[in-house]
């Protein structure tokens, strides 16, 4: 039976579950390498939260998210702030008007063009942005009220608030007289009653119409054209035209008065102008070397001459 049992040297001897190492002794290979370490493991997890390379990493990484948060601010506060002061630069709360045109010569009221710029401005709201205002309506608006204006255009500011208009006012080619009530008319035909310039040259007497609508064509440029015409080719020949008269229930002719000249002409726009001022000047001519003085002479017929 000695065979088959075990020698007392070879079994391992057993840990007693009550066998406890005394408090604060320090085992011979306890740091010994390849061993875990036992014992204070919260005064280690503290030591490592100061010291892991991982921990710092997050702190750079927290960081730039709040750098990031900050620009991000930053950069909508200014956005904010450029829109704000785009918006107050480009607002119009008041109207400074200006007239171009180095020939006028008549003092210009420049409130009343304000206020309509005004009324204006008051029935379109967004239009008192700049980069809002359409300049053509406007152009249409003032005009349709103040018909010596051809175009308004802003002129960009005066002051904060204060956006500078520039009008362009109609330039008269002729006057034009109705019942002692005084118009001009422009080269396109268009009528108005307030000049700021030099009275012209041509006085257009209607002998057809009573009264006078302004802001509409009254004339065609053909008609201006040959007044133009008559005026200039006749002043060549050396005569001044101070009258052009259209007579009653006609619109083909016209009748001119001529200064220091007490006979009238009678023109017809149907025939080049040039011609007619040329029989003009030769029947003048007679005239003078008959002594005559007719009232009239009717130049409309080629190569003739009736004078009463």
């Amino acid at each position: 039976m000695s065979l088959f049992a075990k020698k007392s040297s070879d079994a391992p001897r057993r840990r007693l579950v009550n066998q406890v190492e005394p408090y604060g002794s320090v085992r011979q290979d306890a740091f010994k390498r390849n061993r875990t370490l036992t014992g204070a493991t919260s005064n280690i997890s503290g030591l490592a939260g100061k010291n892991d390379p991982d921990s710092t990493r997050k702190r750079v990484h927290h960081l730039t998210n709040h750098r990031r948060k900050v620009i991000s601010v930053l950069a909508l506060v200014l956005l904010i702030a450029l829109t704000l002061w785009t918006f107050i630069a480009n607002l119009t709360a008041g109207v400074d008007v200006t007239i171009s045109g180095l020939a006028i010569v008549q003092p210009v009221d420049k409130s009343i063009y304000q206020k309509t710029i005004q009324d204006y401005l008051d029935s379109h709201p967004l239009s008192r942005l700049q980069f809002v205002l359409d300049e053509n309506d406007l152009s249409i608006y003032v005009a349709g009220r103040m018909p010596e204006v051809v175009s308004v255009s802003q002129r960009g500011m005066k002051s904060l608030g204060q956006t500078k208009f520039n009008l362009v006012v109609r330039t008269p080619v002729a006057g034009w007289r109705i019942n002692d009530k005084q118009y001009y008319v422009d080269s396109k035909g268009i009528s108005f009653d307030r000049n700021y310039f030099a009275e012209p040259d041509v006085q257009i007497i209607d002998e057809n119409s009573k009264s006078l609508p302004t802001g509409i064509a009254i004339a065609s440029n053909r008609f201006l054209g040959f007044v133009g015409r008559v005026v200039s080719i006749a002043r060549s020949s050396g005569y001044i035209v101070t009258q052009a008269i259209i007579p009653v229930d006609t619109t083909r002719e016209l009748k001119i008065n001529l200064k220091d000249n007490a006979t009238a002409v009678k023109l017809s726009i149907d025939r080049p102008v040039g011609e007619q001022i040329e029989d003009m000047s030769k029947a003048m001519g007679y005239f003078s070397s008959h002594g005559i003085s007719p009232a009239y002479v009717d130049m409309r017929v080629s190569g003739k001459a009736f004078y009463k």
